[in-house]
């Protein structure tokens, strides 16, 4: 692996495999373009379903997606805010490493990205937002029937967890996130555009030990399958938690 990318791989990143760079297909890897042909989608699903009892396919399909767009999320914006390097995360540049489920479990580049040639913070992020996230939750919406929604909060999930945890990297200053937090911050897009990444989680004082203090303001929807139930942060759980506190507090001044 280039040294340019070498030194991320430590502290919050630290469980993540550093990404090849090759100019030539390996053996075994997957062009990620083919995320884009509904028939591969539905077979992936099919596949990675089985270990949920082939349930519910919107929420397996979100569940996939977790995967994915953590990993994506972990590399890009590590080089991004620590190198200021643009990695080849497009759909046509990209290959993927997968297990035999389908996970996405790695990547593979054809280079070790190229200087950012704008800073401000929708353009150093265009090739991860519009080249790879854009047209594959087209895809995966369009396949399963799940709302784009689903996969937007899944994906801004992951870029608003690695944007808060990168100031902890050896090689980050405090305010190393700030750019992605300014994305994260922004309603709109500078085309017009409804920024689809805009405040995914949000901070909440919790009210009992067991509650969150952060909480996704979209749920994935894991829920649809049974032995799942909701995820640690999802906004429904948290909001039936809260009415299930309020009324045994009720019932409790009652009696």
């Amino acid at each position: 692996m280039p040294h340019t990318l070498s030194p991320l791989y430590v502290g919050p990143l630290k469980s993540f495999p550093p990404p090849r760079v090759s100019m030539a297909p390996e053996a075994g890897t997957l062009p990620a373009r083919n995320l884009l042909d509904p028939a591969y989608l539905d077979a992936l699903f099919t596949r990675f379903g089985a270990r949920y009892g082939h349930g519910d396919r919107r929420a397996v399909a979100s569940l996939w997606s977790k995967w994915h767009f953590s990993a994506l999320a972990a590399h890009g914006l590590a080089a991004n805010l620590l190198l200021e390097r643009d990695l080849p995360l497009g759909l046509d540049e990209l290959y993927l490493r997968q297990s035999p489920e389908g996970q996405t479990t790695g990547l593979v580049l054809r280079h070790a990205g190229k200087p950012l040639a704008e800073l401000d913070p929708h353009s150093r992020f265009a090739t991860l937002l519009d080249n790879h996230l854009t047209p594959l939750i087209e895809a995966l919406a369009t396949v399963t029937g799940a709302s784009p929604k689903v996969f937007w909060s899944n994906a801004g999930n992951y870029v608003e967890y690695f944007t808060s945890v990168i100031h902890t990297h050896p090689m980050a200053a405090a305010d190393q996130g700030e750019p992605a937090r300014a994305l994260l911050e922004c309603r709109t897009l500078p085309d017009g555009r409804r920024n689809p990444l805009y405040r995914p989680v949000h901070y909440v004082t919790p009210t009992e030990p067991e509650r969150p203090a952060r909480v996704r303001r979209l749920c994935c929807i894991r829920y649809l399958i049974d032995e799942l139930g909701y995820c640690a942060n999802c906004p429904l759980e948290c909001r039936r938690a809260g009415k299930s506190s309020k009324v045994a507090k009720a019932a409790k001044a009652a009696g």
